[in-house]
């Protein structure tokens, strides 16, 4: 190992560690606020802390290997979710009051209009006003980072290395890439970063969330934004080289996980990449299942315990595509296929 990685290695690992040490204190006075017991399982909770340092590991590694720039690594917005902290904070009573009285339905008028479904129109974590406004957008970022205690963009960025892949292996720096649900940018950024020759659209059902991501992506004006529905892309046929999704699936009913999927596969090219990455399933990550029933518990997922056993890998091989790789990341797992080139 030479100087300069064992040098970066070596602050990136502080810097995640402090954030994590942040997070769990954090962590600690809400569930104490909320009078919110923690149980406890031995070894689920070591396979996690092995899975958090492997996660580190490979963040590096794949920096090394040059898939994705080492300025990644370093990118923690720590100023502006300081900026979006206090708010977070004065958000957490009226998060927990949520929770303890199970007012999933606790949102602003604008959810009742009938151009979002059913599905989506709830509190999702408890959130004051669900994906329905643009307080909800501006702190969401920080309560997502809070809530993985310093790993969310470490874990986005696990998308990465298959396009840079793929991007090598096809010669398509100039492609199209779209990315599904893209909330408030931060997986299409680090895309950029990593790729700025590629042309980004990005897609999500909230337009709260989709002005957010403008505002993120300002100084990158070839990224293109939309407020549409995954389940019907306003996009033509085989537009698309790649397209991504991160985070989206567990927060769908199974019939909408399919559309979805369908419409992936429609608006991609023959032989283009798919890339999706979502909270782990208990076909792979069967030694922390521990976890995910807690999150399943804790927050309000209605479609995230039937999401633990419909695999991604096995509804994108039912639409048509053909999977190529699993990988897990922390909590994470990362599904890549393409659709057959005839």
């Amino acid at each position: 190992m030479g100087l300069a990685r064992t040098l970066t290695e070596a602050a990136y690992r502080a810097q995640q560690i402090s954030l994590m040490s942040g997070a769990l204190a954090i962590h600690q006075a809400v569930r104490l606020v909320s009078r919110n017991r923690i149980e406890f399982d031995a070894r689920a909770a070591q396979v996690l802390k092995e899975r958090y340092l492997e996660l580190l590991r490979r963040d590096v590694d794949n920096a090394e290997a040059g898939l994705y720039p080492h300025s990644l690594l370093f990118r923690f917005p720590f100023a502006s979710y300081l900026r979006a902290f206090p708010a977070l904070v004065r958000d957490i009573p009226r998060t927990v009051r949520r929770l303890q009285t199970q007012q999933f339905l606790d949102l602003p008028p604008e959810a009742a209009s009938e151009r979002y479904p059913s599905y989506f129109r709830r509190t999702f974590h408890w959130q004051t006003d669900g994906y329905f406004s643009r307080r909800s957008a501006a702190i969401y970022d920080a309560g997502v980072e809070l809530l993985f205690m310093g790993t969310a963009d470490v874990m986005r960025r696990q998308v990465i290395p298959p396009i840079t892949r793929f991007v090598r292996e096809q010669g398509a720096s100039e492609g199209r890439l779209l990315d599904i649900a893209c909330g408030t940018g931060r997986t299409l950024l680090q895309i950029a970063t990593a790729h700025p020759g590629l042309r980004l659209y990005g897609l999500d059902l909230s337009p709260f969330y989709i002005q957010q991501a403008r505002e993120l992506l300002a100084d990158l004006p070839e990224v293109s934004l939309v407020a549409e529905n995954g389940e019907n892309l306003p996009f033509v046929d085989g537009y698309f080289d790649v397209v991504t999704s991160v985070y989206l699936f567990h927060e769908l009913p199974r019939a909408a996980r399919r559309r979805v999927m369908a419409e992936a596969y429609r608006v991609l090219r023959p032989g283009g990449l798919i890339v999706l990455e979502d909270s782990g399933q208990i076909s792979d990550s069967e030694d922390i299942a521990f976890f995910y029933h807690r999150f399943h518990r804790d927050f309000h997922e209605p479609y995230y315990k039937g999401y633990l056993q419909d695999d991604l890998e096995a509804g994108l091989a039912e639409v048509g595509f053909e999977v190529t790789a699993v990988e897990t990341h922390l909590v994470s797992k990362v599904v890549i296929a393409r659709k057959p080139p005839h």
